[in-house]
């Protein structure tokens, strides 16, 4: 058996972060995963992810982001790869919507640059967006879009350049706490020690904790991707924000600026799909349902109807599935494992986690190697179920 300083399971968005972070540290870290690297079976794919400071989920999240930032651009020199492109990001609803209230509370208490926008002004400075009257927007100049394959890429790339021995179709059978202190993973090619362990398994997390009690569901999502009618030149990236957009009722969606799947090709498809539904279906990891039906469509296409007319009458060019892994609060789950100071447990999405991966992987090499994070993660404690 080989023994590490650190094992770390999963090597998606939040794991091959930890990795980067604790082999720049000089640790000694395997990493397994059980699929090939930026793989699409879990829940960081799909080409973008929104990244934004004025955080209507809580104010406690901001400095945390303004980390990120710093960590996502130096990624970006580190790796010499594009992984963030600031376009401006629009937070639209009724004044006491959850997005624009929240957004604005943690605005001001940041003291964030921000704008207050009433529905006129949204049309006229991006006429794609038709609000109603009574609607309104906070907008921010600093968010963007992130690329989470890229990203993953990169890091695993930093992690591999550190000396990290990174592992991929290696699905992890168990692990266990030993007497002796360590930690032992059962992989279907064989066992591994380590000191510490890093858990970030995505949607794997309900079975891979070993805690029976946190209250962990996994959501099915759906991303789509509609070409408007007439070209996609009014949601070019130079003109057209990242959005969330808060219809009321527990139902919000979000979007990004135009798109091409791949570098050789222009522009061609706009992205969209549902941030919060108001009770999606829930699945696992191993039974999530692939496919997507038509009265999802439908249902996307009638919630964009009033709000972006021409993505709803836009021919629709792609769908892909993904997860969220959900708390009942809708905050992350990150900190030492409540049965074993070993091991360092990471769920830190609920649907909205991926623009935290640079800061969660250095809070998570923190832990590992420290016990002790300088970061504010009160909020995520495990042991808060």
């Amino acid at each position: 058996m080989a023994s590490f300083d650190v094992i770390v399971i999963g090597l998606g968005g939040m794991g091959s972060a930890a990795a980067a972070h604790l082999a720049a540290r000089g640790q000694r870290v395997l990493g397994l995963e059980q699929y090939q690297p930026a793989h699409a079976l879990g829940s960081s794919h799909g080409r973008s992810r929104v990244i934004r400071l004025a955080y209507f989920e809580h104010p406690s999240y901001v400095p945390l982001l303004l980390r990120a930032y710093e960590l996502w651009e130096q990624l970006e020199r580190d790796s010499g790869r594009s992984l963030l492109t600031i376009t401006g990001g629009l937070m639209i609803g009724t004044p006491d919507s959850d997005v624009v209230s929240g957004s604005l509370r943690s605005a001001r208490a940041h003291g964030l640059a921000h704008e207050l926008l009433d529905a006129a002004e949204i049309r006229r400075r991006f006429p794609p967006f038709t609000p109603q009257p009574g609607e309104v927007a906070l907008y921010e100049e600093r968010a963007g879009v992130l690329r989470p394959e890229s990203a993953i890429h990169a890091h695993l790339e930093q992690a591999n350049r550190h000396g990290a021995e990174l592992r991929f179709d290696e699905r992890v059978l168990d692990w266990r706490a030993q007497p002796s202190g360590e930690v032992e993973v059962r992989t279907t090619r064989g066992s591994h020690t380590a000191a510490r362990l890093v858990l970030a398994p995505g949607a794997w997390a309900p079975e891979m904790f070993h805690l029976p009690l946190l209250p962990l569901e996994i959501e099915r999502q759906v991303l789509y991707w509609f070409a408007p009618p007439g070209g996609t030149a009014p949601f070019a990236p130079e003109r057209f924000p990242i959005y969330i957009w808060d219809r009321g009722e527990g139902v919000q969606f979000y979007g990004f600026p135009a798109e091409a799947p791949h570098k050789e090709v222009p522009y061609d498809r706009v992205k969209v799909a549902f941030f919060r539904t108001g009770g999606g279906a829930r699945c696992t990891a191993d039974t999530i349902d692939r496919v997507v039906h038509p009265d999802e469509v439908g249902a996307m296409r009638d919630a964009l109807a009033p709000c972006i007319p021409l993505l709803s009458a836009g021919n629709l060019v792609e769908t892909v599935t993904c997860m969220y892994t959900l708390t009942p609060d809708h905050h992350f789950v990150i900190g030492p494992h409540p049965n074993h100071p070993q091991v360092v447990i990471a769920s830190p999405c609920s649907g909205h986690g991926y623009k935290f991966a640079t800061v969660v992987g250095e809070i998570l090499a923190d832990l590992a190697i420290d016990g002790t994070t300088r970061h504010p993660i009160d909020l995520f404690s495990p042991r808060r179920f």
